[in-house]
């Protein structure tokens, strides 16, 4: 029995590395990473854009954030944390939260730019390498997981904003 599920393990693992990409395969965690920003980048970027303007202000509770300040938080966190991740300093989105939602689905996009820039040639080998952000210095992988995590948070709730409101997230429009 334990030989049949070593083999029900083994067999995908075996067989996915082997069909693993060369730059997978010599920088698994950075590669993982950059498929994880295009990702939220489009599914982010796009549920910015299917919220109608309207509903920019929406916010479930009173406790929460409006989807407006979602947006926001998202391209300031963005900027902040993968300025950080390239050890450059943070230009962050001067955009209010209560700006147009152009100006907001823009700033959005944006900050994903910022972080394709500093994603792009990063390797494995760099993310033990010290970075400062908020005059603390921490590891620079910290940082990365630190910014996957977030986009799947925010994605997370700007979906359920979404559906708040009748309308079908992007991740659900898919086959």
């Amino acid at each position: 029995m334990k030989t049949l599920i070593a083999a029900l393990v083994l067999v995908p693992a075996v067989t996915a590395s082997a069909q693993m990409p060369d730059a997978m395969a010599a920088n698994p965690i950075m590669s993982t990473a950059r498929m994880f920003l295009e990702e939220h980048a489009g599914t982010i970027g796009e549920a910015a854009s299917l919220m109608p303007a309207g509903k920019y202000a929406y916010h479930p509770t009173p406790a929460q954030m409006t989807f407006a300040a979602l947006m926001q938080h998202v391209a300031q966190t963005n900027v902040r944390l993968c300025s950080a991740i390239a050890g450059a300093a943070a230009t962050p989105s001067d955009t209010p939260a209560n700006a147009a939602k152009a100006a907001l689905v823009t700033a959005v996009s944006e900050s994903f730019k910022t972080c394709q820039a500093a994603l792009a040639k990063l390797t494995d080998g760099q993310l033990t390498e010290t970075v400062e952000i908020a005059g603390n210095k921490v590891p620079r992988g910290y940082l990365v997981m630190t910014i996957v995590a977030d986009w799947a948070d925010h994605y997370s709730t700007a979906a359920s904003y979404l559906r708040l409101n009748g309308i079908l997230p992007p991740t659900a429009r898919r086959p």
